[in-house]
């Protein structure tokens, strides 16, 4: 089993947001895949769709795997570190707000 990958590190969104897009994505041929990113309304997509990207070019010069043959294996969405702030809030306290932050794990193969 012939496979390659790509990872996008630091990314900023929330794992939880992107997750939604790495699931319309999951197992299929590479084409469909592509073109599904391409004309989801969620932000995750756009950002998951250059790993995608990536990883279609490694296979192709890697591994010498045509894109028609080529599906996608799996999609990772892992938590990257997160960026504490604060908000102000009342009588001198604060609200934490917590940016999130993602690692993104693309693996296309045959």
């Amino acid at each position: 089993m012939e496979c390659s990958q790509a990872v996008t590190k630091y990314i900023r969104i929330s794992p939880r947001k992107a997750r939604l897009a790495a699931g319309l994505i999951r197992g299929l041929p590479v084409s469909e895949a592509l073109s599904q990113l391409e004309f989801s309304p969620l932000r995750g997509s756009r950002l998951l769709k250059k790993t995608l990207i990536s990883a279609i070019a490694n296979a192709e010069m890697q591994l010498d795997i045509a894109k028609e043959k080529m599906i996608v294996m799996t999609v990772k969405i892992d938590c990257g570190p997160v960026l504490k702030r604060s908000k102000p809030k009342n009588r001198g306290g604060q609200h934490p707000i917590l940016k999130r932050t993602s690692h993104f794990t693309v693996v296309v193969g045959r």
